[in-house]
């Protein structure tokens, strides 16, 4: 996918109901939005495009790798609801996956399946809610939506469906924003809105709320993450102000002082 073909799927996707939650309303947002996408230096489509895009994901997410094995899960199904532009469900298919994407937004559906394309990948890629997930139950061995709970209306309805649709015994991998944490209080004294917080549905959640949510699944596990990493989107004194004295300066904080105030909570449950 070009760019102008990018473009023109934008245009067509902005006429949209006003700003109010619905599941119209947010894939109008995010076929207009896409993750990063100010941080590539290639084409969009390209394999250079998905490269950038990856290696900034991986770069800004250090931990994610630590905490999800994704060359883990060979031969196993896995169903990741949200999957974008399919950054991470890439990585789980390099790893041996039999792997399905499936996102709200017709724009990311296509660039996901040419992300697999331009990588030699297989797997399965399907514009569909999930609130509504379109699959039998007990179908996967491994449910994961990184960063999509928080902007979708029914994140319980979308946590009992991917309950639903995973395996007796199955793994469940999820990430929330943190309400109570250091990027929160950043936000507020700096008066900078976070990453999309313009969209039409965004939540953050205590440890104590995300953990209610999860109360149907067992052994669960809640991991919070996402501690400040040096940026390369900001420029000028901005930049040197955070890369230089607040990252330095937070992180020579014992983390286990601060590990409750990561701004990512990552659960890991079983069925």
């Amino acid at each position: 996918m070009n760019n102008s073909k990018l473009a023109e799927r934008h245009v067509e996707s902005a006429s949209g109901n006003e700003q109010d939650g619905s599941i119209e309303r947010v894939r109008d947002y995010w076929n207009e939005h896409i993750h990063d996408l100010e941080i590539a230096r290639h084409p969009v489509g390209t394999k250079g495009f998905f490269a950038d895009l990856e290696e900034y994901r991986f770069e800004k997410l250090d931990y994610l790798p630590k905490v999800v094995d994704f060359s883990g899960y060979a031969g196993r199904k896995v169903l990741e609801v949200g999957c974008g532009v399919g950054t991470d469900l890439l990585r789980f298919a390099r790893g041996g996956a039999d792997v399905t994407g499936v996102d709200l937004a017709e724009v990311s559906i296509d660039l996901a399946k040419e992300n697999f394309a331009v990588n030699d990948q297989a797997g399965r890629f399907m514009v569909m809610n999930g609130e509504a997930l379109e699959f039998g139950d007990d179908t996967y061995d491994v449910v994961y939506a990184h960063g999509v709970l928080q902007y979708t209306g029914g994140s319980q309805q979308m946590l009992d469906e991917l309950r639903r649709v995973l395996k007796p015994g199955g793994e469940a991998i999820f990430m929330v924003y943190n309400r109570i944490s250091w990027l929160s209080l950043l936000s507020k004294v700096s008066g900078s809105a976070l990453e999309h917080q313009d969209a039409p549905v965004f939540k953050t959640f205590s440890i104590r709320e995300f953990k209610a949510m999860l109360s149907k699944f067992a052994d669960v596990e809640i991991i919070p993450e996402r501690f400040p990493v040096k940026t390369r989107l900001h420029s000028g004194l901005k930049a040197k102000v955070y890369n230089n004295l607040f990252v330095g300066g937070f992180n020579i904080i014992p983390r286990p002082i601060i590990r409750p105030f990561g701004w990512h909570l990552m659960a890991k449950a079983t069925k």
